[in-house]
């Protein structure tokens, strides 16, 4: 790596890191960590949740997976739209005016305290695995660019984005996001000039080449078939339908964002504006894979044999050998602005969680059982709260860190991430859809659906590994099904605890 090169890298890292901590306020409260004092711009939020979408799986993934593929996985941007409208129309306006930061305080109120902790559980097991998956692919290039230990970068990187988030809380991260962002879409597009001008016959030869690659077109955005073991068109929109409904209306990431806006309709705006943003940037990158396809099949450059085995190395490889220095650096910088703007904004929400939907709940039973004396103490109460939170966003983090170096085995991160976060995701957007209807549901009901969603989710995930007897379906449906028999079991089982006997 060039000298320039690594300046422009540390420079950007640690000024990430610097300008978050500058967020740090003396006598800060809890609140204010975990909602940015209601005070961010609604430009700023949607910046925010995009920075949050296009973390390190899409920047390094996406390429990977049009460089060894298609396009298919850019499907799952197609359906971006339905849930961003919803979004904006309903569950903004739900949750700005629901009295809490937590996604699932309401799921307490419909159902009882374990569905409370049921959603919770399964959001913090989904963002550890989310934190792991990205924080490998932050190791990823600078094991490719300098030959360092990719547990060392993993480790050293989230030390820095622990220590802005534990600092700043909410506000740093949502304006490390929005400036990440648009570092790292000016960095994918140099980085797009550079492939489709570098090729013999000039910037067609890109697509020439890659619609007509002998394993099938690279444009092609899968199969529009009814085969639901495979990766078809239908399975990965329906995948995308239910994952993007399931961020946008219950994710804590996004409902944290939405209180964090000035105003209702500065809060609408940033769901819209950060999901649409996505698209064309999501396509962005999967054109960049179709380029590295073209680039490296037209002779440009060569590709050694270990790199084109691991899709996921070839965009690094690409930017270490193929980019002017100073580029370099800039590119490695904004791979990391994805990531740490992502795993950044896991942590904070991670945190808040544990906060809300386990810490608070006790601290009450505990004031309410010790009488006035444990009620008095106000300042010291905010004190501890403000502790506890950002020492859960240490071990939060600590904890993803442990995944990703238990991931340096996986083949396509993609697949990885895509599969466990539809098993951990648990189906809870069907219990949220349970409490969101008029008709009233029964508590034993919804635990019921919750149980036969899981053992589906189990049933699906597991069938194929271990040679059961199922349905064998393609993984990611399993979020799918266990939503709907979340919803339909729910929802009979409530009508039929309300039919009566016939009188004989």
């Amino acid at each position: 790596m060039h000298l320039i090169d690594f300046i422009v890298f540390i420079v950007f890292t640690l000024g990430v890191v610097v300008f978050g901590c500058s967020f740090f306020k003396k006598g800060s409260s809890a609140d204010e960590f975990t909602s940015a004092g209601h005070s961010i711009p609604g430009w700023v939020v949607g910046m925010s949740i995009f920075a949050t979408y296009v973390s390190s799986i899409s920047y390094i993934g996406y390429p990977g997976k049009a460089f060894a593929a298609d396009w298919n996985a850019f499907v799952f941007s197609l359906s971006i739209p339905i849930a961003s409208y919803f979004a904006a129309k309903y569950f903004v306006p739900f949750y700005r005016h629901s009295g809490s930061v937590s996604a699932y305080t309401f799921l307490e109120e419909k159902f009882g305290a374990w569905a409370r902790i049921y959603a919770s559980a399964c959001y913090l097991l989904t963002q550890i695995a989310r934190m792991g998956s990205i924080l490998y692919l932050l190791a990823v290039p600078m094991y490719i660019l300098m030959g360092w230990d990719m547990h060392s970068v993993i480790i050293l990187t989230s030390i820095g984005i622990i220590i802005y988030s534990m600092m700043g809380g909410l506000k740093a991260v949502i304006w490390a996001d929005a400036i990440q962002g648009l570092i790292l879409i000016g960095g994918a597009l140099l980085c797009l000039g550079i492939l489709m001008f570098s090729m013999p016959e000039g910037p067609m030869q890109t697509f020439e080449l890659a619609a007509n690659a002998p394993m099938g077109n690279k444009f092609s955005l899968g199969a529009f078939t009814d085969d639901l073991t495979t990766s078809t068109f239908w399975v990965c929109l329906i995948y995308g339908i239910f994952i993007n409904l399931q961020n946008y209306g219950i994710d804590q990431n996004y409902v944290q964002r939405y209180h964090a806006a000035k105003t209702d309709k500065d809060a609408k705006f940033s769901a819209l504006f950060g999901g649409y943003l996505f698209i064309p940037v999501s396509a962005l990158f999967f054109l960049i894979g179709s380029a590295l396809y073209s680039y490296y099949a037209a002779g440009v450059a060569p590709l050694p044999e270990h790199i084109a085995a691991k899709p996921d190395y070839v965009f690094p490889y690409f930017i270490v050998n193929g980019l002017p220095v100073g580029l370099r650096g800039l590119l490695i910088a904004s791979i990391f602005a994805a990531g740490m703007s992502t795993v950044s904004t896991s942590v904070t929400s991670a945190a808040t969680i544990i906060l809300t939907d386990y810490v608070r709940p006790l601290f009450h039973k505990i004031r309410r059982s010790g009488g006035t004396e444990a009620r008095g103490n106000e300042e010291k109460h905010r004190r501890l709260e403000l502790a506890i939170v950002r020492l859960s966003s240490f071990g939060v983090g600590l904890l993803g860190a442990c995944v990703a170096i238990a991931m340096l085995s996986v083949e396509s991160i993609i697949d990885a991430w895509w599969t466990l976060s539809s098993i951990f995701s648990g189906g809870m957007l069907g219990l949220f859809l349970l409490g969101c209807i008029p008709q009233q549901i029964n508590r034993a009901a919804a635990v019921i659906g919750c149980l036969g969603g899981i053992l589906v989710i189990g049933w699906i995930s597991l069938a194929d590994m271990w040679n059961l007897p199922g349905p064998h379906l393609h993984p990611y449906l399993a979020i799918v099904l266990g939503t709907c028999v979340i919803f339909l079991v729910g929802f009979c089982v409530t009508f039929l605890l309300k039919v009566k006997p016939r009188q004989s």
